[in-house]
């Protein structure tokens, strides 16, 4: 299987070669609540990719519950400084952008992000066709809303999510967006209850029936405080284990606030793996 992500006038194919790949948070929002790079981009960029990132996931709007939305500009404004530094002073990185909003995937894509990571389920109707003018990599996160919304609300969570991501990648394609420039994510948090999250955790293999390569944006989830009674320092350990079983299940890319860490433990897992003699049959 094939993951591209379309930089400059080259796409690059994926996966890896590796067994995983890891998307390292670099957040440029003031009420970031775990490793804010504002004032440091280089510095915390310089760490990521010394951890073993492959990309650098940029936000500059925090989706954390209760945080207050923020139009296009102001997106823009806070990105703008921080992917131009990236751009000259790391040339050689992939960029993520983390953003919902078609204004600011277009530029974002214009400054030479490769992948744009849409947590709200194209909750923006332009994108589709943003994404199908530009043809970037996107993450297709299973999402009602940045925030969160009526997923909860739902009786058999693994249905939903299946229907959510059918009916989705169709409407991707149908716009002119190649799916082999889709990976998915089932999106934990975001309004789902414990169990929701739990369920898709512990299902997420089943996502591989859509032939997308999978994402784990699991990394210092408020979800394993609630799960544990973990404060946000506390759950570094966790994310990593988390990180390995889910590997297991053929989650190929996890995205990370500590790219060294997760590395650590994906490698544990696929060397695991090999001994087995199953070498790289979960590249997916």
């Amino acid at each position: 299987m094939t993951f591209t992500l379309h930089q400059g006038e080259n796409n690059t194919l994926f996966p890896l070669d590796e067994a995983f790949g890891i998307l390292g948070i670099l957040n440029v929002s003031p009420d970031s609540f775990y490793n804010n790079a504002v004032g440091k981009i280089n510095e915390e960029a310089a760490r990521l990719l010394a951890g073993g990132a492959d990309i650098l996931d940029l936000g500059a709007e925090s989706t954390r519950p209760g945080a207050k939305p923020i139009p296009a500009s102001i997106e823009i404004e806070r990105l703008a400084p921080a992917i131009r530094q990236l751009r000259m002073d790391f040339p050689d990185a992939r960029i993520s952008v983390d953003t919902w909003k078609a204004e600011t995937a277009v530029f974002a894509i214009a400054e030479g992000a490769c992948l744009i990571n849409d947590v709200s389920g194209l909750l923006d109707p332009a994108l589709p066709g943003v994404l199908a003018e530009f043809k970037p990599g996107y993450c297709l996160t299973y999402s009602y809303g940045p925030r969160g919304g009526k997923s909860a609300d739902k009786d058999d969570i693994i249905s939903d999510a299946k229907r959510f991501f059918e009916v989705r990648l169709k409407l991707l394609t149908a716009a002119g967006l190649p799916e082999d420039r889709v990976m998915l994510d089932p999106g934990i948090g975001f309004g789902k209850s414990r169990s929701d999250n739990l369920a898709l955790l512990s299902r997420i293999g089943e996502f591989r029936e859509f032939g997308r390569p999978l994402l784990a944006a699991i990394s210092m989830k408020s979800f394993f405080g609630d799960l544990l009674g973990l404060g946000s320092r506390g759950r570094g350990e966790v994310s990593a284990v988390a990180s390995a079983l889910l590997w297991e299940k053929g989650v190929f890319w996890h995205r990370a606030h500590d790219p060294s860490r997760i590395r650590d433990a994906l490698r544990l897992a696929a060397a695991l793996t090999r001994d087995c003699g199953q070498g790289k049959a979960r590249q997916v």
